[in-house]
């Protein structure tokens, strides 16, 4: 095992899904990498389903950047993998992820992903994710991203603030490079386009992503979202 990764799945009232995601990671601990489960607070049985099934669980202040933040602290592997509860990785990472590295030409990187769920614009709206990634160099958290510790670290780690974490660490560590764009999908629930609409959800995402760029403080586009 030339490369350990650490996993950091920060969770809040997750229960409904965290266990599907850290059985689909056994294999890996299995094979040396590590899983960190970082909780926020939770006041469901999250923490109860998590029991064996990860390295670490963690208690940190509420807040995904700061839950990532805090489970990296503690990572003991060369490589940080930031999962979304309700996403499973490839069962192919670890090499996947050994071999987007090895030229030393990329740091940091992302999966592609498949949105499971009822509505029949999940695969377009994937693929518009997919390939919006690679064109921009900016990665979203349902894209499994990762990233060498060093790097990690050299940059800063996640903003802590509470929306558009993973846009503001995708800038930081595309100034070292440009991310490895993994072909291999990750699977990541569809639920938040199924309870809201996907296109609704669409457009509100774009309305965001466009006001940030534009300026707009994080706190501000949280209380928009929500």
């Amino acid at each position: 095992m030339a490369l350990r990764l650490s996993i950091v799945v920060p969770v809040l009232d997750e229960a409904a899904v965290v266990e599907q995601t850290l059985r689909s990671l056994q294999p890996l601990r299995r094979r040396g990498h590590e899983v960190i489960v970082v909780d926020g607070g939770s006041r469901d049985d999250t923490i109860a389903r998590c029991d064996g099934l990860a390295d670490r669980i963690l208690q940190a202040p509420r807040g995904r950047a700061r839950q990532m933040n805090a489970g990296a602290a503690r990572a003991a592997g060369d490589v940080l993998v930031f999962l979304h509860a309700d996403t499973r990785l490839p069962a192919a990472a670890p090499q996947a992820i050994e071999r987007a590295l090895a030229s030393g030409r990329r740091h940091w990187g992302r999966f592609d992903v498949r949105i499971d769920g009822r509505s029949r614009w999940l695969p377009a709206i994937a693929f518009g994710m997919n390939w919006r990634s690679r064109l921009t160099g900016i990665a979203t958290g349902d894209q499994a991203m990762f990233a060498r510790r060093t790097e990690f670290d050299a940059v800063g780690g996640f903003p802590e603030q509470p929306l558009m974490e993973d846009i503001e660490l995708s800038r930081r560590l595309r100034a070292g490079s440009r991310p490895a764009c993994v072909r291999l999908r990750a699977i990541t629930s569809g639920r938040r386009w199924d309870e809201r609409g996907a296109l609704r959800t669409v457009l509100l995402m774009w309305r965001l992503r466009l006001a940030y760029w534009l300026g707009t403080p994080a706190e501000r586009l949280a209380s928009r979202y929500r």
